[in-house]
């Protein structure tokens, strides 16, 4: 089943910025960007305009100009954007665990679970590290029969691995319209049948209680979520937490566990960390 908020085609703001660095990647996620196209030696940072008020855009150039990195800004108007990512998506690897690839990728040998997305706007920030740590803390998580939640389900890459995993019924969500889309087609092409996609926010997504519930978003929406995602969390379950900067783990931890939550355990890569935790 699916649920949907009709929405219209978007035109986008994009900041061609000369930089790699993931610190600023992780510094502007805070604010509304949709994605990151990454490249050798730059990145392209894509906002909705009606989401780059003078404040957002005042404060983007403040982080830019803070790392002395020059950019260009452009308008995007609505296309498809298929084109655009095939040329820029790598896939993700977690060892002999699983892969995220496009159909254009070939299939990887000695691979347990072979995932396969069609790489659009909805790829969201493109933090390898995030969704890396996410998968790989998955590995040992007790998912079969389990309920999950999947909380900013972007391409719905985790919503799939744990439908691989033999889990129950999963309930994805996000507000994104492009997000919405690309998880129920990713969700078709990969033959996981138990995933309920919804273009909804945690407040109005139907209360329910699950087992686990995967967050792989950015700091702000963590923060603010703690309170709503310890109702929705059995007692016995599992909460994963990853699109954390090492800077803001102390910041995320003592929200959540001020919220009734208790760190198991906690996964470094790169500058991003990953947090799992129990009620």
């Amino acid at each position: 089943m699916a649920q949907k908020i009709e929405t219209t085609m978007k035109t986008y703001k994009s900041y061609t910025i000369q930089s790699t660095s993931e610190i600023i990647v992780g510094l502007l996620s805070i604010y509304p960007i949709e994605s990151f196209e990454e490249h050798d030696a730059y990145m392209i940072a894509y906002i909705p305009e009606d989401e780059l008020t003078e404040e957002v855009a005042k404060e983007i150039e403040e982080v830019l100009n803070r790392f002395e990195t020059t950019f260009t800004i452009k308008t995007i108007e609505p296309q498809n954007w298929n084109a655009l990512w095939e040329s820029s998506f790598e896939p993700v690897i977690v060892e002999d665990f699983c892969a995220v690839r496009a159909d254009f990728h070939d299939k990887l040998e000695n691979i347990e679970h072979d995932i396969i997305i069609n790489p659009k706007m909805a790829f969201g920030t493109g933090h390898h590290e995030t969704t890396y740590m996410m998968m790989s803390a998955m590995r040992n998580m007790p998912i079969a029969d389990k309920t999950i939640f999947d909380y900013g389900c972007g391409t719905g890459v985790l919503a799939i691995l744990a439908s691989k995993l033999n889990s129950g019924n999963i309930d994805a969500i996000d507000i994104e319209e492009e997000s919405y889309d690309n998880t129920i087609e990713n969700a078709q092409i990969n033959s996981a049948s138990n995933i309920n996609v919804a273009c909804a926010t945690l407040e109005t997504f139907d209360a329910k209680v699950y087992d686990i519930i995967l967050a792989n978003i950015n700091r702000n929406v963590l923060l603010n979520s703690a309170k709503e995602l310890n109702n929705r969390l059995t007692l016995d379950g599992i909460l994963l937490l990853s699109g954390i900067l090492e800077d803001d783990e102390t910041l995320v931890t003592n929200k959540y566990v001020s919220s009734g939550f208790k760190v198991e355990e906690v996964y470094s890569k790169g500058y991003w960390k990953c947090i799992r935790l129990s009620k």
